[in-house]
């Protein structure tokens, strides 16, 4: 109980967490929800069109937090990871693209720095990550090793 107690509280922070990083600088000073969310998957990439909010990289992260809602009411550790692969998958796919798109990306330093609100996904997505491998689960239903004489035939019940 105190696993799953410990696990959930995490996934939660996490998925709180990952919420609050599109309201942060992600890049130069941009907003992680100004990049669509299509941005990621098209062959043009990043670009410097702005975003609705609900068109922007917040969408996925919106939906893992709801996935680790619904992994604490499930006690499911399967959809707690789920919902951290999914962060971590469109940070990573996000960090690529914008990559591709700056030819280089920084850490730090006086040009372009990358900003905290993507170190809140990558953290946000680990949280999530580490919650879901602490909880336990729900419990496994009662495992039975005797054969009940029902499942004998008539002849041969003890």
């Amino acid at each position: 109980m105190i696993r799953n107690a410990l696990g959930s509280l995490l996934g939660l922070i996490g998925a709180a967490a990952a919420v609050r990083s599109p309201f942060r600088a992600w890049y130069d000073g941009r907003l992680g929800r100004d990049y669509r969310v299509q941005e990621l998957f098209t062959a043009t990439g990043i670009t410097d069109a702005r975003a609705t909010l609900l068109g922007s990289i917040l969408l996925p992260y919106l939906f893992a937090a709801v996935l680790a809602l619904c992994a604490v009411l499930l006690r499911s550790r399967l959809l707690m990871a789920l919902a951290g692969a999914v962060v971590l998958g469109f940070t990573v796919l996000w960090t690529v693209r914008q990559g591709q798109a700056a030819g280089s990306l920084t850490v730090g330093g006086t040009t372009s720095p990358l900003g905290d609100g993507l170190a809140h996904a990558y953290g946000a997505g680990a949280l999530i990550l580490l919650g879901a491998a602490i909880m336990r689960g729900r419990p496994l239903p009662p495992h039975s090793t005797t054969t009940p004489p029902e499942a004998y035939p008539p002849a041969e019940r003890p």
